[in-house]
C-alpha cells in the first residue's frame, strides 16, 4: 500500500513533539492502538518510511499522528518538523500488536502514550474506560503529551509520574520493580506497556517476576524509536 495524503494542520504540541492532521483515504481503517508506516513526498525521503501510530478516532474524518521531532539527528523526524500544512506524506502498510483486549493497566513512557491515546478516545467516547488505570511517565511537565485530556479521560485513575523534576501533584519516581509494587495491587490483570526500548523491557521483566503472566502483557516489541 502506498497512498499520498496532503496534510491539513501541523503544529507543535509540546517543544518537541508534533501534531499532524492529514487527509483520510476513502475507505481507509485502522485498529485502535496500530501505527503505520509513513514517509514523505520528497523525492529524497520517499524511501525513508518510519511508524507512527494513529492517535485520531477511528471513525474521524481526518488521520491524526504526533511525532516526536528529533533536531539533533539528520533523519526523517527533523525533516518533518518542517513539513507544514499543504505539503504531502505518504502512508504505507497499517500494523501494530498493541489493541485492547479487556481493562488493566496502561504503562507509557514518553512518546509511548501515542498509541494508547486512540485507545483512549475510543473507550471514553463509548463510556468503557473505566476500569482502567494509567501510569505515564516523563522527564518534566514540559514533555507530557496530551496531558489536560487525558486527566479529564482517567481522572483519578491517572498517575502522572516526572523523573527529573519534582512538582506538587506528580510522582517523582522511576517505575522500577519497588514502583510497581507500591502502585499495582492485582498482577493478575492486563497490562500495556508502550515507550524506550530499555524502559518496555524492564517493565515486562518486572511485571512477570511480580506474577504477570506472559499473555496478559501487550507491547509492541519490535518498533524502534524513530530518528
Amino acid at each position: 500500500m502506498s497512498i499520498l495524503v496532503k496534510v491539513l494542520e501541523a503544529r507543535f504540541v509540546t517543544h518537541n513533539v508534533k501534531r499532524f492532521i492529514v487527509e483520510k483515504p476513502e475507505g481507509f481503517d485502522f485498529i485502535p492502538g496500530q501505527a503505520a508506516n509513513i514517509s514523505i513526498n520528497l523525492p529524497e525521503w520517499k524511501e525513508q518510511l518510519r511508524p507512527f501510530t494513529f492517535t485520531c478516532l477511528r471513525e474521524a474524518k481526518f488521520l491524526e499522528f504526533m511525532i516526536k521531532i528529533y533536531d539533533d539527528h539528520s533523519g526523517v523526524t527533523k525533516m518533518l518538523g518542517r513539513i507544514n500544512a499543504g505539503e504531502e506524506l505518504i502512508l504505507h502498510d497499517v500494523f501494530g500488536a498493541i489493541k485492547f483486549d479487556k481493562p488493566g493497566v496502561f504503562i507509557a513512557g514518553g512518546t509511548g502514550i501515542t498509541p494508547f491515546i486512540a485507545i483512549f478516545r475510543d473507550l471514553y467516547q463509548k463510556n468503557k474506560l473505566r476500569g482502567n488505570r494509567l501510569i505515564y511517565t516523563n522527564q518534566t511537565a514540559d514533555d507530557i503529551i496530551d496531558g489536560e485530556e487525558l486527566l479529564r479521560m482517567f481522572q483519578k485513575d491517572f498517575v502522572n509520574v516526572l523523573t527529573r523534576q519534582g512538582i506538587v501533584g506528580y510522582v517523582g519516581k522511576r517505575i522500577d520493580r519497588n514502583f510497581l509494587i507500591e502502585n499495582i495491587v492485582d498482577f493478575s490483570q492486563n497490562f500495556y506497556v508502550c515507550g524506550p526500548d530499555n524502559l518496555v523491557k524492564d517493565i515486562i521483566k518486572n511485571l512477570i517476576d511480580l506474577g504477570a503472566e506472559p499473555e496478559t502483557l501487550i507491547f509492541e516489541n519490535d518498533i524502534i524509536t524513530p530518528f
